[in-house]
């Protein structure tokens, strides 16, 4: 008979357990033993591949699974539950996944401890596709269609007011308070500057003093059409097809989303994935894709002036992500080349768009 899974950690985890996950999903199929491997280079949270071996499994079985957990990292888990990331992640899958219509791994079991933030995730495995790398950034065509996945997730929720009364949605009227207040993110911006001193050039630091001073209201102040957004849209968070197969792209990472502008998720990945000459030749192009997009799938009374004022300011969320996550979660030498590329990336793009300066 099967039990519906509790929360573990990874090394909690036994085949009875696995069972019970495969069995709450609808597989009738028993866990003789599995191998498990580190996946993945998330910041909040760790993920593990949980290779399976069956007493009864049959051709629906899968042969791996893929699990999320809160980071080991003291800091970095600190930071998760603070930021009710973890809630929010649960929240999604549980929630708004269904209707999201951009394409995201099979569920196959998730819950949360909302008193301690406490959480697991179980997924499908997406092997043979490959996951992204910031650092590598992605081809035109990869662009191409991660911009159709954002367009799909932005309209599958255009103007939804039911977003402002979910309370585990970033920026909606029922959520707390952003952490992003002025002080905050003064103070974060001080740290990361003293930290990166020798590694920042002179037009990422004065755009880090313009933006700081504003972030916290910048967010709040778009006044267009909101939606579900990413928010932490970038090649790290998405799997794409390899040489060896795979879906074309999934998005993954779900912990930061939020009712907001949809323009922003697009600056985000397209300022950091895409060699800074590439984008400037491409722009026009990746964002006529964008709107066609969204107009084929019902959003009405939405031009191409508007996407590009709001396209335009949206790097700054990707600067900021950049430094903030840079000093509150636990430091390694990936992270920081990451975290450099993404703050130079998103200066290019507001120094392009003529957003440093205005008022």
């Amino acid at each position: 008979m099967s039990r519906r899974p509790d929360i573990r950690r990874p090394g909690d985890i036994d085949s009875r357990w696995l069972t019970d996950v495969l069995q709450h999903g609808g597989i009738d199929a028993v866990v003789s033993g599995f191998t498990a491997r580190g996946v993945g280079t998330g910041q909040i949270g760790d993920s593990v591949r949980f290779k399976l071996a069956y007493e009864r499994g049959g051709d629906v079985a899968p042969a791996s699974l893929v699990g999320k957990f809160p980071a080991a990292g003291d800091e970095s888990r600190a930071t998760g539950v603070a930021l009710g990331n973890y809630i929010r992640e649960v929240r999604f899958y549980q929630q708004l996944a269904p209707t999201a219509l951009i394409h995201t791994p099979k569920c196959w079991f998730t819950d949360v401890d909302e008193a301690t933030s406490e959480f697991v995730l179980m997924m499908e495995d997406l092997a043979p596709a490959e996951q992204g790398d910031q650092l590598q950034g992605v081809t035109l065509e990869q662009a191409k269609l991660v911009t159709i996945e954002a367009a799909r997730l932005h309209a599958s929720h255009w103007a939804d007011a039911a977003l402002d009364e979910m309370p585990f949605v970033s920026g909606s009227r029922a959520s707390p308070p952003s952490a992003a207040n002025e002080a905050a993110v003064t103070m974060l911006w001080e740290g990361f500057k003293a930290r990166y001193a020798g590694r920042l050039q002179p037009e990422w630091i004065e755009a880090g003093e313009w933006l700081s001073k504003r972030f916290a209201t910048f967010g709040a102040e778009h006044d267009g059409p909101r939606c579900l957004t990413h928010n932490d849209f970038r090649p790290d968070n998405m799997m794409f097809a390899g040489a060896a197969g795979g879906y074309p792209v999934t998005v993954l990472d779900w912990q930061s989303y939020a009712y907001g502008s949809g323009p922003t998720d697009l600056a985000y990945f397209l300022a950091g994935a895409l060699p800074r000459d590439v984008r400037r030749k491409h722009e026009d192009e990746v964002l006529r894709l964008y709107l066609d997009t969204l107009v084929g799938l019902g959003v009405g009374g939405y031009g191409m002036d508007e996407l590009k004022r709001y396209y335009g300011r949206g790097a700054y969320l990707l600067f900021g992500t950049a430094f903030f996550a840079a000093m509150i979660v636990t430091q390694t030498e990936r992270g920081d080349r990451m975290f450099l590329q993404m703050l130079g990336s998103a200066s290019d793009h507001m120094w392009d768009h003529g957003v440093i300066g205005t008022d």
